[in-house]
């Protein structure tokens, strides 16, 4: 058997019930680490549950592997606050934060307005719960878990003498570093996000913190499907030719190309990576 990239590290992943956090816990926990699943409800939503019969953590168990569940808004300074240090007195420490807990409300529009909504049509509803969740959340994982961090003694050194105080991955987007037509309340969202993984990245680099954020293109999980391949709604079917016509690789991402890229930037693998958006696009941004 391969020997484990992650043995024993203590992970945190939010949105972890469905799609990239689901994929991102599964991987991580199969290389060995402990993980802490997060969302607000174990299970995915009920639209998914005959795809998902199994919660995300449970599922980690019964493959062998450790992991538990926290229920948490992560909208709430005091709920991330108290997961942080519950992780690191429970567990001994914590080792890596997945900020990966994100909305994208603009989203179902393009399946029925394919130009989306621009910001004099945007509602401030929108947009502000869209920073909320997206960098907000965001910023709080970071804040508390670089805290935690600090608190605790690194690593041992790896094989190159390298020692290390924790990993910080945060989901952004590809409209984290290019422009999605139609969601400016997203896109705004997630460059934030790019530009506080770059800060991050440089002010903890010292201390020997990684902070680095992954950016997935239109990725094939349940909300996808659900918004852009309904067969019934000719608009929703030409989006989907139309969004797959502009990646050069011809189709979506699917979960676990982004959950092999979120083990990389927690691995031995990117020791000298940091302050980096690693691009997961099938080619979209280099058009």
């Amino acid at each position: 058997m391969a020997t484990p990239r992650l043995p024993n590290r203590k992970a945190i992943v939010t949105g972890s019930s469905s799609g990239l956090g689901r994929a991102i816990a599964l991987a991580y926990g199969a290389e060995g680490a402990w993980v802490m699943c997060v969302d607000l409800q174990p299970g995915a939503r009920a639209e998914f549950h005959e795809e998902y019969p199994v919660a995300t953590h449970e599922l980690i168990t019964e493959r062998g592997g450790k992991a538990g569940f926290r229920r948490v808004d992560v909208g709430k300074e005091g709920e991330v606050r108290e997961l942080v240090e519950e992780v690191g007195r429970v567990w001994g420490r914590l080792d890596i934060i997945v900020n990966n807990a994100g909305i994208a409300p603009e989203v179902p529009l393009l399946a029925l307005h394919p130009g989306g909504l621009r910001a004099h049509e945007t509602p401030m509803s929108v947009f502000d719960r869209t920073i909320e969740v997206n960098l907000r959340a965001t910023f709080l994982g970071c804040k508390y878990a670089l805290a935690q961090f600090l608190r605790q003694e690194p690593l041992p050194a790896n094989s190159r003498g390298d020692e290390t105080r924790g990993w910080i991955v945060n989901t952004a987007s590809l409209a984290g570093v290019v422009a999605l037509p139609g969601a400016p309340a997203y896109t705004t969202s997630k460059h934030a996000v790019v530009g506080l993984t770059r800060q991050l990245g440089v002010d903890y680099a010292r201390e020997r913190v990684h902070c680095n954020a992954l950016c997935p293109t239109f990725t094939d999980t349940p909300l996808i499907a659900c918004l852009l391949r309904d067969s019934e709604n000719p608009v929703a079917v030409e989006t989907t030719k139309a969004l797959k016509a502009l990646h050069p690789w011809g189709q979506f991402a699917q979960v676990e190309d982004v959950a092999r890229a979120a083990v990389f930037l927690v691995s031995e693998d990117s020791q000298y990576i940091t302050a980096t958006n690693l691009l997961v696009d099938g080619g979209y941004s280099g058009l």
